[in-house]
């Protein structure tokens, strides 16, 4: 039987192996209580799961606003997400996971959950080809075990959740171009390659890159974001030139389906073709252990979501030393 420790130090480096671990829970079926789905938050997100506490509930809070919970201390808001997913719990709103990520701490309100399964991120698809409002962010398939047969399960993009609770207004984007100050200047013909699979995360690099002056391409996993570099660079040399004079840096998320971001700096980082390319990880898992691992995969840069100063400060940095 595994020690406590043991079972720590695997799961904090299992982002060295292109896997993680997702958290399998249920919100509830339709109206009949029927088709009650299966969805997933990768483990590192989750600070903790607790039966449901008692809620006080905010006067004119937003439409899906639960409340909030004192959580030894902590003032946490509660979000009923069987509610934004459009759905209806069966037993009621049994759990709740308090989630830490893009530097807020928030409560998720769930039916029941189930399980914590072990994935590599190539069982993971993305899911914008499919029709939804954009909160789930790419398709795990679990594989058959244990009496269990084959299941998929529905990632939820938390950012965009948020994102759509609380809607940015017109002083955010002028905010932007104060917040990333003076332009910054790349190798003329250079571009940003960025690499989010979060339609918000997108929107919010580009529109942060835009301020900063910075040309950039956007691709939506660590597989797309290789595949284009190698064209890039492949494009390149038939002119004569380098990656180096097409690529002024890469700027990748961790979470990806296909490839994630520790994978992608590595193959990057190991590969004399692109070895000088400068790397930043720009990501909403945060903490020591994320931190540790981006040493050790090579990147040269780590920056939590989402502030555009911060992201700013930092592409200048890598970018002009």
């Amino acid at each position: 039987m595994k020690s406590v420790q043991q079972e720590v130090d695997e799961r904090s480096n299992l982002t060295g192996t292109n896997k993680f671990e997702l958290l399998l829970f249920r919100l509830g079926g339709d109206d009949q209580g029927q088709h009650s789905e299966l969805f997933g938050i990768n483990v590192f997100k989750i600070r903790e799961i607790v039966a449901m506490p008692e809620i006080t509930a905010i006067a004119g809070a937003p439409r899906h606003v639960l409340g909030v919970v004192n959580l030894r201390g902590q003032i946490i808001q509660v979000l009923d997400l069987p509610g934004i997913a459009g759905v209806k719990p069966v037993t009621g709103l049994n759990i709740m996971l308090v989630t830490e990520f893009a530097r807020t701490t928030q409560a998720f309100a769930v039916e029941s959950v189930e399980e914590i399964v072990r994935l590599d991120w190539s069982q993971v698809m993305s899911s914008e080809h499919s029709a939804g409002s954009g909160m789930v962010t790419s398709i795990a398939r679990l594989e058959p075990s244990e009496g269990q047969p084959a299941r998929l399960a529905q990632v939820l993009d938390v950012e965009t959740i948020l994102r759509d609770l609380s809607p940015p207004d017109e002083k955010d984007e002028r905010a932007v171009q104060q917040a990333v100050g003076s332009k910054i200047v790349v190798k003329p013909g250079s571009v940003v390659l960025a690499a989010d699979d979060s339609v918000v995360a997108r929107a919010l690099i580009e529109q942060g890159l835009d301020a900063m002056g910075l040309p950039f391409i956007m691709t939506k996993s660590g597989k797309e974001c290789w595949e284009q570099l190698n064209a890039i660079a492949a494009a390149a040399e038939a002119e004569g030139k380098t990656v180096q004079d097409r690529v002024a840096a890469v700027l990748t998320d961790l979470e990806m389906p296909e490839m994630d971001g520790f994978t992608l700096t590595r193959k990057i980082k190991t590969h004399q073709r692109f070895a000088s390319l400068p790397v930043v990880i720009h990501s909403s898992l945060s903490g020591t252990t994320n931190e540790e691992h981006v040493k050790k995969v090579g990147a040269d840069a780590y920056v939590a979501k989402y502030s555009a100063e911060d992201l700013s400060r930092t592409l200048r940095a890598v970018l002009h030393g």
